[in-house]
């Protein structure tokens, strides 16, 4: 099984869309809320390049945030994602 991580803040209307997603899918992910790490957000950014949240990492690669889930969920390719 994969290793997917969630970033996240608050308030985040796409962070809880993504966690439910991920819920109803029975996907086990660990969250990283950065409300309160500015630090925590700089060092994401430099190691993603994305600044909007949620964002999704499976195996350390970012997938992207909310749409991006959707899709790859979508098109099966998450699935894909968690078997490799």
């Amino acid at each position: 099984m994969s290793n997917v991580t969630v970033y996240t803040t608050e308030p985040c209307s796409f962070c809880a869309r993504v966690k439910g997603l991920l819920k109803a899918r029975e996907v086990q992910f660990a969250e990283v809320n950065l409300s309160k790490d500015p630090e925590g957000r700089i060092e994401l950014v430099k190691r993603t390049g994305m600044m909007s949240f949620p964002q999704v990492i499976v195996d350390g690669e970012l997938l992207g945030g909310f749409s991006e889930l959707q899709a790859a969920v979508e098109s099966g390719r998450f699935d894909e994602l968690l078997t490799s």
